[in-house]
């Protein structure tokens, strides 16, 4: 395994990392009043929007997963169009799954939306940067052992990460703190955002110390 392409992982997730820290801080030079809990709703579209251009960036300069083959033009716009679809479907999908955890059904709906938004940015997109509208390899990565490549294994980490940083969110909620943070979707979407953040930083770290038993063989 080369030491570069893990570096390369490395500056692609640490640029990731910087990207969302940004979309906290930027945006209070710019509007008075602006912080995480005070324009939550906001954020998480700037932090979505960010987390997109960063690892759609990152997909077209690095191209982790470059196919041989060559597409037409047709193809390619054939391919963004299903992207974009499957995008949005992870949305609604999500929504579904955190209504059925106990997400209000009817109030707090634009929350809960945005609140998959940001779980497809961190998850669902990662898997149409890298791989594509190709449902049979995301099934691949992540069943035992799928992975190909150091970026298929950093792809594993940062989805598993941000979903439990998301679930383990849920749990100050019923608290009786009435803390600003414990409102609907705050501690949840902040608990998937550091469990991003923290994927980030240990998968090329954990690939980095298990480079000699990690063996990947092309399907």
């Amino acid at each position: 395994m080369r030491e570069a392409e893990i570096r390369r992982l490395l500056a692609a997730n640490v640029l990731s990392v910087f990207s969302i820290i940004l979309s906290a801080v930027v945006p209070a030079f710019i509007w008075e009043g602006f912080t995480v809990f005070g324009a939550h709703l906001s954020w998480l579209c700037i932090c979505s929007v960010c987390v997109t251009i960063v690892n759609i960036i990152v997909s077209l300069v690095l191209k982790p997963n470059q196919s041989a083959k060559r597409s037409s033009f047709t193809h390619k716009i054939s391919r963004f169009l299903k992207c974009c679809i499957y995008f949005f479907m992870s949305c609604i999908l999500f929504h579904a799954i955190i209504v059925l955890y106990g997400a209000p059904l009817i109030e707090s709906v634009t929350e809960t939306f945005l609140f998959a938004v940001l779980l497809s940015s961190f998850s669902t997109l990662q898997c149409l940067c890298m791989l594509g509208p190709n449902i049979q390899a995301w099934i691949r990565v992540f069943c035992k052992n799928g992975a190909t490549s150091i970026w298929e294994s950093s792809l594993q980490i940062t989805t598993v990460c941000s979903i439990l940083g998301a679930w383990f969110g849920a749990f100050p909620i019923p608290l009786d703190w009435d803390r600003p943070w414990q409102v609907w979707p705050i501690s949840c979407s902040l608990g998937a955002t550091f469990g991003y953040m923290a994927g980030l930083i240990i998968a090329p770290l954990w690939i980095h110390w298990n480079r000699k038993q990690l063996t990947y063989k092309s399907r």
